[in-house]
């Protein structure tokens, strides 16, 4: 099992790196949070930008240090533009984060979340429901923990999707987060449980969006499981301290990005996590 203290002077790292260089992580994002991960990304030290065409995704592929893909909104063109960016991606060896929203849903999203298995992005985040599926989508999952959800709300517990984030895990060779309650981010061997966030998170549009959006920021600088890690933990500790200065959703999305801003290294390597062998 991974040293707890080793896994948080990691994450201070991942914090500092990004601070420091403003690492550019474009993201192919859900439009309904568009605004949402682009100020989340920024927030954290991060540099956002938005891509569409086909020929954006495959050039800033190359030319950014990681990516960030959402099907939670697709497009006609989409069915140029994710495959080839995603190609770009694995071609090019840069790190990159699937968000895998409201899989099972349509025709044209499930032949690209199936087309995405060859490409084997660094970090899945999802909810529950969307990582049991994912999994039986790619093949990876037996009986035990299907999921019959569809569309973006998760009908399943996130310990019900352990064994499916394992199985993602350990195909990709990087990690899985899923995102509830408790978060569980794993790599295939380790599992770690995040705690913290706020109940304000199920009330605002695109919280587990930007996440993955953040998630990518940190790639950048750390490996798939700190990475993913250190976004969970950020978001936990933001959510936890603004949900303790406001009263209602709207105050409490401004003042959580606020947070987010102004959480240090430190504040973000001691927010609480557990770690469970494999």
């Amino acid at each position: 099992m991974g040293n707890k203290e080793n896994i948080q002077n990691q994450i201070i790292q991942a914090v500092d790196a990004v601070k420091k260089t403003t690492p550019m992580a474009p993201s192919i994002t859900n439009t309904v949070t568009i605004n949402f991960v682009a100020n989340a990304q920024l927030a954290v030290g991060g540099s956002a930008a938005m891509v569409y065409m086909p020929d954006e995704g495959e050039a800033l592929a190359k030319a950014a240090n990681s990516f960030y893909i959402n099907v939670g909104t697709i497009f006609p063109n989409y069915e140029e533009t994710l495959p080839a960016t995603a190609k770009a991606l694995h071609e090019s060896r840069k790190p990159w984060v699937l968000d895998p929203v409201a899989v099972g849903l349509g025709g044209l999203r499930t032949k690209l979340l199936i087309g995405f298995k060859e490409y084997k992005p660094s970090i899945i985040r999802g909810n529950a429901s969307e990582i049991i599926t994912l999994a039986g989508l790619w093949g990876l999952d037996d009986i035990k923990y299907q999921s019959t959800a569809k569309g973006v709300d998760s009908t399943d517990s996130v310990n019900s999707a352990r064994q499916a984030a394992i199985a993602l895990a350990r195909y990709t060779g990087g990690a899985v987060a899923v995102s509830g309650e408790v978060d569980l981010i794993t790599d295939g061997s380790v599992i770690a449980l995040s705690y913290g966030g706020s109940h304000f998170m199920e009330k605002i549009t695109g919280s587990g969006c930007s996440l993955g959006g953040v998630a990518a920021v940190y790639a950048t600088a750390a490996t798939p499981f700190i990475a993913a890690l250190t976004a969970s933990a950020v978001y936990n500790l933001a959510g936890k301290r603004a949900e303790a200065l406001t009263v209602a959703p709207g105050s409490f999305q401004v003042t959580f990005i606020d947070e987010l801003y102004k959480a240090t290294a430190q504040d973000i390597a001691e927010n609480k996590f557990e770690l469970e062998e494999v």
